[in-house]
């Protein structure tokens, strides 16, 4: 039932609360108990009638329902479109005869023709059903029955993720499930003991945290697989730790246990330097050593699994409108947008209108992981989906709706919310705004991830850092890793909302790109103390002026030449920006800084210049400085004074 306060309705209708009451009393309309808020029927009746009093008021009245065109306003004002497109260019807007146009434009023209622009009758009911479906609405107790897990396989790469899967889907059909070719739409069902389980295909732990980002938690159990030769790897401790960020239960997968090197024992120590101690070791995390190549402890696995979910009591509604996220989505050449969406709530059925992110439509067709077409889809239920308007993104929730265009309203206000979100400056943390968030009580946690060229570096910040917490603030350390700062470290700092420090490293091509999409604060240093000066400075609200690095320029090492009297220098070619003389250079291998200096020399051909721009090659010479090789990246920068002001 539609219900909406008294103060929503004078916000709309851009009068006082006072006049909306008077007017209620007058036309004898019935309000809620605590006299604030009309409802249902009431409600309706209300907004036709107000509607009513203002058209009689106001005249020539142009209605509009939903999209607003050219075309649609010059036919109802009785007027050529072209003379709308001429009063529209006059006022700075350009417009074809079926382009849409925004309710504002549209109005500013109606009022140089002498009429008022008004939405339909039911526009502000709609608008009032529109907020109610954009909320997930909770469910009764009585109303919840169980539903399957919903697992994600994370790990390291070549330590057998594909493998597992592989032999988890082997497993079910050998048990006598009903084969076929299985397609894949990124989730995959297995039946053990009568109990099915859902696995995401996902691409490990960066999918994982993307649409953790975007407020989805489709996860309910994580399988990390680590292989028994190998043990822990960066990429290990890269899962284990998004997977502690997000909340979700850890199940240990040692795979490879048949190979000869194998030393599943050496795994559990490596694990319980990383804060998982498993129950063979008197903790509470539960391992499996497993061969996904030989098929060994397969089924074994797939029971702890229905273990972990019976402790957490999974349960859904699967009686109420549809509700889900989206996995992943694509626009295929001959079907147009598909969605592969996981039902979290509800019952998704072919036909029913639906709305995903800023896409809407009516599901045309279902297919499921085994490629056949099917009518229903209930909780825990990942599908193929046909019949958007266009491709949605992955992690975006998706709701049924009651029709097709309640669906297509709501993708409207949500491409509206985008627009506006994306011009909004972003509320992500930053250590310049760090001491006026924490004065205004927004912060409790900082979180922090450390990328450093050593692991005895990540080791020494994290405890310097995690020292300087205080009764306002704690500093937590979600990851600490060796290497170049990646795009997954950035994702996983864009979801946890946390800055990234580096030491003696750099971001990776592409990771600064999605740095600055997300809003996330990377700091680089040399030297530690800088690190925890600066922290400690932005915490007290006390941030010196600020001596910023600002890259000029990358140049790539090609050739290597040894010149007697001279030394070594490096035939190279400017990549992007340019080169200066007096530029300062940090040269980088495999992500790692290894030098920072001065040029001793930058030439063209035989020529000093003061200057190399990019897609020239030039010949570098450093000072007090040889050890280059072909491939290593030259940043050039300036170094420039930056006064740090406090928002």
């Amino acid at each position: 039932m539609s219900k909406t306060s008294i103060k929503k309705i004078a916000e709309d209708y851009k009068m006082s609360e006072k006049e909306i009451a008077k007017k209620i009393n007058d036309f004898g309309v019935e309000t809620t108990e605590d006299k604030k808020n009309l409802e249902g029927e009431n409600l309706q009746l209300f907004i036709e009638m107000l509607n009513e009093e203002i058209k009689e008021a106001k005249g020539n009245i142009v209605e509009v329902d939903g999209k607003i065109t050219v075309q649609e306003i010059a036919s109802q004002m009785d007027k050529p479109a072209s003379e709308v497109i001429m009063k529209l260019m006059k006022m700075g807007t350009m417009a074809t005869i079926n382009q849409e146009i925004s309710f504002d434009i549209a109005a500013l023209v109606c009022n140089e023709f002498g009429y008022t622009l008004m939405r339909s009758d039911n526009s502000e009911i709609e608008e009032l059903e529109i907020e109610a479906l954009m909320e997930m609405e909770e469910d009764d107790e009585k109303d919840l029955v169980p539903r399957p897990p919903v697992v994600t396989v994370m790990g390291h790469v070549d330590h057998g993720k594909t493998s597992l899967l592989d032999a988890i889907r082997d497993t079910d059909v050998i048990s006598g499930e009903a084969g076929g070719i299985t397609q894949h739409i990124g989730a995959s069902e297995v039946k053990i003991n009568g109990q099915k389980i859902v696995f995401l295909d996902t691409p490990g732990h960066e999918a994982f945290t993307s649409m953790r980002a975007r407020g989805a938690q489709v996860t309910d159990i994580a399988i990390l697989v680590v292989a028994a030769d190998d043990g822990i790897m960066p990429q290990t401790i890269e899962a284990i730790n998004h997977a502690k960020a997000a909340d979700v239960p850890l199940i240990i997968a040692i795979n490879k246990i048949d190979k000869p090197g194998a030393n599943p024992d050496r795994v559990k120590q490596e694990l319980s330097e990383q804060g998982l101690l498993v129950e063979d070791w008197g903790g509470d995390v539960i391992s499996v050593e497993v061969s996904a190549k030989k098929r060994i402890n397969i089924e074994n696995l797939l029971e702890m699994v229905l273990l972990v979910a019976e402790i957490q009591e999974l349960k859904a509604n699967p009686n109420k409108r549809a509700v889900g996220t989206v996995i992943e989505a694509e626009l295929d050449k001959n079907r147009g947008p598909v969605a592969t969406v996981l039902v979290q709530g509800g019952t998704l059925s072919v036909g029913d209108p639906i709305v995903a992110g800023v896409a809407s439509g009516k599901v045309r067709a279902m297919i499921n992981y085994k490629g056949k077409r099917i009518k229903q889809a209930g909780p825990s239920t990942a599908v193929e989906i046909l019949g958007l308007s266009e491709v949605p993104a992955g992690g975006d929730q998706f709701a049924e709706t009651p029709n097709d265009k309640t669906a297509r309203l709501i993708a409207e206000k949500r491409q509206a919310m985008q627009r506006e979100e994306m011009l909004k400056a972003s509320s992500k943390i930053s250590l310049d705004d760090l001491f006026a968030q924490m004065s205004e009580g927004k912060v409790k946690d900082l979180n922090i991830v450390i990328k450093a060229d050593v692991q005895g570096s990540v080791q020494a910040v994290k405890q310097s850092l995690e020292k300087l917490s205080n009764e306002e603030v704690a500093i937590k350390v979600i990851h600490g890793g060796v290497g170049a700062i990646t795009e997954s470290d950035v994702l996983l700092a864009s979801a946890s909302n946390a800055i990234i420090i580096g030491f003696n490293v750099r971001p990776v091509s592409g990771s600064e790109q999605v740095a600055e999409k997300e809003s996330v604060d990377i700091r680089t240093y040399t030297i530690i103390y800088k690190a925890i000066e600066d922290i400690k400075a932005a915490m007290s609200g006390m941030l010196d002026p600020d001596y910023v690095d600002e890259d000029t320029g990358k140049v790539e090492i090609r050739e290597i030449y040894k010149i007697s009297g001279v030394g070594t220098v490096a035939g190279c070619y400017v990549t992007s920006g340019k080169i200066m003389r007096a530029s300062k250079v940090r040269i980088v291998r495999d992500g790692i800084i290894i030098h920072e200096g001065e040029l001793a020399a930058l030439k063209r051909f035989k020529d000093d210049v003061k200057e190399v721009a990019q897609g020239f090659e030039c010949g570098l010479s450093f000072v007090n400085y040889n050890d280059i090789k072909p491939g290593d990246v030259v940043e050039a920068y300036i170094t420039k004074e930056v006064e740090r002001t406090l928002d």
